[in-house]
């Protein structure tokens, strides 16, 4: 069981790891050694994730979910298999703990009297500057 908050678990039976062959830094043991690990989680399916849960971490997952809800999570960034896998772990358990997090609602506010008055008086200052710019009209003397 992977605990992702005081109230989510996710069993590991729902998790499924692939390895494949990684690119980048390891020289001859990146041609040998499948070290990139693609870890898959069924969101649509898993019975750990309660409704507005499932439903944020959609949002939050943007191109790493398929069209049938599988969240792909693809780490490449060490050199051995078991670090890429931890990292993999990790990455999902932090994006997980940030869809359980319900968004902060917003309360409308409404202007002060004292931040209106500012406003009004900035208006008036401005309308006096460009009434000043105007052409000057000859005295009749």
């Amino acid at each position: 069981m992977i605990r992702i908050t005081s109230t989510i678990t996710i069993d590991e039976s729902e998790i499924k790891e692939y390895f494949v062959r990684a690119s980048g830094p390891g020289g001859q043991n990146v041609n040998k050694v499948a070290t990139n690990v693609q870890l898959r989680f069924d969101v649509a399916n898993s019975r750990s994730l309660p409704g507005d849960v499932r439903k944020r971490l959609i949002s939050l997952a943007g191109n790493r979910i398929t069209e049938d809800g599988i969240l792909i999570i693809d780490a490449r960034r060490f050199r051995t298999q078991e670090r890429n896998r931890k990292d993999a772990t990790n990455r999902l358990v932090e994006l997980l703990r940030d869809a359980a997090q319900s968004p902060k609602i917003r309360r409308k506010t409404r202007p002060t009297l004292a931040s209106k008055i500012r406003r009004l008086e900035s208006k008036h200052h401005s309308a006096e500057n460009k009434r000043l710019r105007g052409t000057i009209e000859p005295s009749n003397e």
